[in-house]
């Protein structure tokens, strides 16, 4: 098993830059979304005609990373359109 040592900077960085290219995609489909919680570590989504909100985090799983919402929700965070695509139709 090999074992990543990174500091929680260097994990937080990573973290706001996922969601970040979340927002990006989210927001170009009508939802409205804001960092939210310590150092912007969740993504809070705002369906503006259903008035639904989640909130969505990234997390490092093996050797990438995810993103978790509600429900059971989980999409590769290296897929950021396809991630968007399934919380647009969840809020929408």
């Amino acid at each position: 098993m090999r074992v990543s040592v990174a500091d929680g900077g260097e994990i937080a960085e990573v973290r706001r830059r996922h969601l970040a290219a979340l927002a990006y995609e989210l927001e170009a489909r009508g939802l409205s979304c804001r960092l939210a919680g310590p150092g912007g570590s969740m993504l809070r989504v705002h369906g503006p005609r259903t008035l639904r909100q989640i909130m969505v985090v990234a997390t490092p799983v093996g050797a990438g990373w995810s993103y978790l919402w509600p429900g059971g929700g989980m999409a590769d965070a290296a897929a950021a359109v396809v991630a968007a695509d399934r919380i647009a139709g969840l809020l929408g």
